[in-house]
């Protein structure tokens, strides 16, 4: 979360500087270069000046690359106890040239930043603290340093500037609508957690970040979720990261929908559905493959499947649920069911499978065999969840073709009320073309016929409906 930040080393050396750079530009006379920045609902306009990039820090508690952080809990924790230091500030690098959804790649956005840097250079001014901490502008310092440029453009906030301040300054920066670079998925949502923490309301918050409440309301509801997975992926000291979830925000979202319009109506069922997607998502299945786990899973059993083919804990005997008691009343109420129990035990196994496998040998003291072993379990179920899935977009499909028919004849009666409006309308204005009408009715006519003979085969006992278009048929007699 937010927090004060000491200042950086020779902070009163490089504040002296910038303060001779502004007053030498404010003397300069003629039109000087400004920045405008939103702050308390209010725009202030500071100077620009030209600061060496050798003397400049990046900012430890930029939005961009929060979620990032989390890449290396070693450099992380340094990060935080030692903000300033070489090895900080050479993570801090690190990750913002690296991509948002896999730190283990070079993010291709950055490298197009550099080459347009290279070519026309530095077209908007970044911003920075008295002490020369980079406000707005991290990734193009970034890209400027790899380019081997000396100085940089910047905005001077003002000496006054709290770090809420200046974390306030950045989102608003960040969350204009002709901004360039989002903030990726994750690193959003923290923000906004962030700004409730502070004290505001989810309507300010949603009106910052230019969305609807409910949309706000969702995007906490996944934080905390992805926040509880991590926890439940614990291992040895370690689990998964706030950067492991950085390319599932459809999912997710998709996710929170069902859950919500299932809790009211059966929580268990959305509960388990719940751990049946999150696992899916975990185990990297596309969004298309994902919606498939839906209340027709359910009904056809299929998380029965998955709850027979599922890891367990190994020598841990299945506990019936017990129950929650409520505070304050001393009454119990039913916990979930062991449906959800053991949907949870088996994700709980994934989660922290899936921590194994993603992290580097020297953060878990498990060894080589301790990440074959991982990575089995994750083979295993991601064998039993596709063979599930593949079986509900089987009886998907099969559903959709019985249901085919039906909805062509419901669109077709649907077309022939519209004619009937439109019949009425011709005839009043006295513009309906007779003869093209006759064609189609005649066209309707055997249509009609090629349908009441494919309808009526095979059937011993037909519905009125049927009935009634074969005796239609009976009484045209053949064309």
């Amino acid at each position: 979360m937010m927090r004060e930040l000491p200042a950086p080393p020779q902070a009163d050396e490089l504040s002296e500087l910038i303060r001779k750079k502004v007053a030498e530009t404010q003397s300069a006379g003629g039109t000087r270069e400004t920045v405008t920045v939103d702050w308390n609902e209010q725009k202030a306009h500071v100077d620009v000046i030209d600061l060496p990039l050798s003397k400049l820090y990046f900012n430890p508690s930029t939005h961009r690359i929060r979620a990032q952080r989390s890449h290396d809990a070693a450099r992380d924790t340094e990060l935080d106890q030692n903000p300033w230091s070489p090895e900080s500030q050479d993570y801090l690098r690190f990750l913002l040239q690296a991509s948002p959804t896999d730190t283990h790649l070079r993010d291709v956005d950055f490298d197009a930043l550099k080459e347009s840097l290279d070519e026309f250079g530095q077209n908007d001014p970044g911003l920075v603290t008295h002490h020369g901490v980079l406000v707005n502008g991290n990734t193009r310092a970034a890209a400027l340093r790899e380019l081997g440029v000396q100085s940089m453009r910047v905005g001077v906030l003002p000496e006054s500037f709290t770090w809420a301040d200046i974390n306030a300054v950045e989102l608003s920066l960040q969350l204009r609508r002709d901004h360039r670079r989002d903030y990726s998925y994750v690193n959003r949502i923290i923000a906004m957690e962030e700004q409730a923490a502070l004290g505001r309301t989810p309507e300010q918050i949603a009106k910052e970040f230019r969305i609807q409440v409910r949309t706000y309301h969702q995007e906490r509801w996944i934080l905390a979720t992805i926040r509880e997975l991590i926890k439940r992926s614990q291992v040895a000291g370690s689990g998964l990261r706030l950067v492991d979830w950085e390319g599932a925000q459809e999912r997710l979202k998709e996710l929170q929908r069902l859950y919500v319009k299932l809790e009211t109506l059966d929580r268990d069922q959305a509960e388990i559905l719940k751990e049946l997607r999150l696992a899916a998502i975990l185990l990297n299945f596309s969004k298309t493959d994902v919606r498939h786990i839906n209340e027709d899973f359910l009904k056809e059993g299929l998380e029965q499947r998955l709850l027979s083919a599922g890891p367990r804990p190994e020598g841990v005997p299945q506990a019936k649920p017990a129950g929650v008691m409520i505070p304050g009343l001393g009454v119990e109420v039913p916990a979930a069911s062991s449906a959800v129990a053991d949907m949870k035990a088996i994700n709980d196994r994934l989660l922290r499978a899936a921590a194994v496998v993603r992290s580097k040998s020297e953060d878990l003291d498990l060894g080589n065999e301790a990440k074959e072993q991982a990575q089995s379990v994750l083979d295993d179920a991601k064998k039993s969840f596709d063979e599930a899935i593949e079986a509900a977009g089987r009886s998907a499909r099969l559903r959709k073709r019985k249901q085919l028919a039906p909805a062509r004849l419901a669109e077709a009666c649907a077309s022939i009320d519209q004619c009937v409006s439109d019949l009425v309308q011709a005839r009043t204005s006295r513009s309906l073309d007779e003869e093209a009408f006759d064609d189609a009715v005649i066209k309707l006519r055997s249509s009609l016929l090629k349908l009441a003979q494919q309808a009526g085969r095979g059937l011993q006992d037909p519905g009125d409906g049927v009935a009634w278009l074969m005796d239609a048929v009976v009484t045209e007699g053949p064309r």
